[in-house]
């Protein structure tokens, strides 16, 4: 090959995860020539509505996907949280990167810590998995619906009075903002979502840009990421359910916790599993959510998910 295409997403932040990945691919082979194609997706186009709302999977990675099975791009950068469970007959995930820190991060207007923010606080996120933790925390605060880049989020703190935002780590950390950082929320109060931090290289099943990608596959992370997501399958979830999964791998093992709670923060479902096989670790944290009544509140947020 003497030419290869990246697709990703037009937003500051993809451009910095596909620009980190360009920049491995051509230390390796300085003999390629590298374009970068911007896509615009359905999640790009519809801004002023929380993905909940929007209702699909794939918001994110759907039109970037289609490029791919047309030819038009040779492989895709995305954030593996925007990844479905299910990926389109022909595509695959050919590598997933290193994982940058999965946790969540406070943003605070002076400096005040999450457990410090008063009753009636407005904390901005538009994700339901944050949504429902941090009512679970404190049902006074007031969930704000928060959507647009890292530097929009962290200007609405100004420009809409908020007193927090919550936001991945990993974007922060890789968009250079971690000056503005309050805290890093530990696991036990704040589970990150499904394949939070790592990086997938999405691409065709056949072809030589397969072999050409294998260097950036990090075993670790993609255990971790497999799990997870097997998790995440069983329950059928997407953005408009509170689902979160994190596994770490110890001693050779996958060590996964997972959550699901009510949209009102009133019932978290918790549960940990582990085991040598990820899929069978992530369909048996399901199976144990499941069980303990996380059926229910699935059927009651999207009847025949599970």
């Amino acid at each position: 090959m003497k030419r290869i295409r990246i697709g990703t997403r037009g937003s500051k932040l993809a451009l910095q995860q596909c620009a980190w990945v360009r920049k491995r691919i051509a230390e390796r082979y300085p003999e390629l020539v590298i374009d970068v194609v911007r896509i615009k997706t359905t999640g790009d186009k519809i801004t002023e509505v929380p993905l909940a709302l929007v209702g699909g999977k794939g918001l994110f990675v759907k039109e970037i996907e289609e490029a791919l099975l047309r030819g038009e791009i040779d492989m895709a950068v995305h954030s593996m949280k925007d990844v479905p469970t299910e990926l389109p007959s022909g595509l695959h995930l050919g590598a997933i990167t290193e994982r940058e820190d999965p946790r969540d991060v406070l943003v605070s207007r002076g400096g005040r810590g999450l457990e410090e923010l008063p009753p009636g606080a407005r904390i901005g996120t538009s994700s339901l998995r944050r949504r429902a933790q941090l009512l679970g925390i404190n049902p006074r605060w007031e969930i704000v619906p928060l959507r647009g880049n890292l530097d929009t989020r962290i200007r609405r703190l100004e420009t809409e009075g908020l007193d927090a935002v919550i936001l991945a780590a990993a974007g922060v950390r890789r968009m250079g903002l971690e000056e503005r950082v309050t805290e890093y929320l530990p696991l036990d109060m704040m589970l990150p979502a499904v394949g939070q931090g790592a990086l997938g290289i999405e691409c065709r099943q056949e072809g030589a840009i397969n072999e050409l990608i294998a260097f950036l596959r990090h075993p670790e992370s993609a255990m971790v990421v497999e799990g997870e997501r097997a998790f995440l399958r069983r329950l059928g979830g997407g953005c408009q359910v509170p689902i979160a999964a994190y596994g770490e791998m110890e001693g050779g093992r996958l060590l996964l916790q997972g959550m699901v709670a009510r949209l009102d923060g009133s019932h978290l479902f918790r549960a940990e599993a582990q085991g040598d096989d990820p899929e069978a670790v992530g369909v048996r944290l399901a199976e144990d959510l499941l069980a303990q009544g996380a059926e229910e509140v699935l059927r009651e947020i999207y009847p025949g998910l599970v």
